[in-house]
């Protein structure tokens, strides 16, 4: 795609995206909307891949996949280390950890607080 689409919609991304992560084997997936609860995007998608390598892998593969089906800039953080790379569409906001960093920031505790994390956390 040459130029970026400006009628993207936040679900179009969001089907697009959790599709992409089911394909390269993302496990734990959780999807969170934020939606009237904050300004940084419509959705938050938390997953989890095996390995430094994996969770490079399914960023670098996401990362990808946007730019061709939408042509969209995407920003990405943390890919060099593989522990926690943050990919930023703008509407979604996609966190893919280490399965043991993302236990230490349990970022689903934040934005769910009925999630089973918080209850991990309080008990």
């Amino acid at each position: 795609m040459t130029g970026a689409r400006t009628d993207v919609t936040s679900d179009a991304l969001l089907a697009s995206i959790l599709t992409s992560l089911e394909n390269d084997k993302a496990e734990d997936i959780v999807q969170i909307d934020l939606r009237g609860k904050s300004s940084i995007g419509d959705y938050m998608i938390v997953c989890s891949g095996r390995s430094s390598r994996q969770v490079t892998a399914i960023a670098e593969k996401l990362v990808e996949r946007l730019k061709d089906e939408f042509g969209i800039p995407v920003r990405t953080e943390g890919k060099e280390t593989g522990d926690w790379v943050l990919i930023d569409t703008g509407d979604v906001v996609v966190h893919v950890f280490r399965p043991e960093v993302r236990e230490f920031y349990q970022l689903e505790k934040m934005w769910l607080p009925n999630h089973p994390a918080s209850d991990q956390a309080r008990g």
